[in-house]
């Protein structure tokens, strides 16, 4: 009986590197002049996952995470397996109407209008809870501005965030106000 072949999966020392080599960049998305940097290839190969998930892991280690803070959406899919792999609990912060009430809720400006994000009022305590954020990217802050200021309002504390990528020159870091931020991969693309 013969085995069946196996491939083998390349790995990856640093998030750094998985980054470099599985990142897929689209220029003019979702408008002209934009470059689109897309982790859907990072995300889909599992020894890049991987990486990115033990540093972001390291990171809010260090950063004294009692639980970890996933944003709607693709900070879900970051943050549980940060999460997963500290073996700690994820507060899922949604986007405002996807959950049932009672509800915590933080408005936020965007460039066209308001959002905001939600937390249930219910059903858990974060009051005490070191919370560290988790996103993929940091563009102007808005979204992890809000998501620290319905965490305080909840009564729990921002340890910091941690983030994949970074587009400079969007003023996002300036918006954290000094909170502690980790990025795993400066960007250098003009908006995400």
């Amino acid at each position: 009986m013969t085995s069946p072949e196996t491939s083998v999966q390349p790995t990856y020392r640093t998030a750094r590197e998985a980054l470099a080599e599985k990142m897929r960049y689209v220029q003019d998305f979702p408008e002209e002049g934009v470059l689109f940097e897309d982790l859907t290839p990072v995300l889909a190969d599992g020894a890049a996952l991987k990486v990115v998930i033990a540093e972001m892991a390291a990171a809010s280690k260090n950063l004294g995470a009692d639980m970890i803070g996933g944003l709607d959406a693709r900070g879900f899919l970051l943050g549980s397996a940060v999460a997963y792999e500290m073996g700690l609990g994820i507060l899922a912060i949604r986007k405002k109407g996807k959950l049932p009430p009672p509800v915590i809720s933080q408005e936020y400006s965007l460039e066209y209008g308001t959002a905001a994000l939600e937390v249930p009022a219910e059903g858990m305590n974060i009051e005490g809870k070191s919370i560290v954020l988790v996103d993929d990217v940091l563009a102007t802050g808005g979204t992890l501005a809000a998501a620290r200021e319905l965490i305080e309002r909840a009564g729990g504390t921002v340890a910091g965030c941690v983030v994949v990528l970074e587009v400079s020159g969007l003023g996002g870091r300036e918006r954290l106000d000094g909170l502690p931020l980790v990025v795993l991969n400066q960007s250098e693309g003009d908006a995400a």
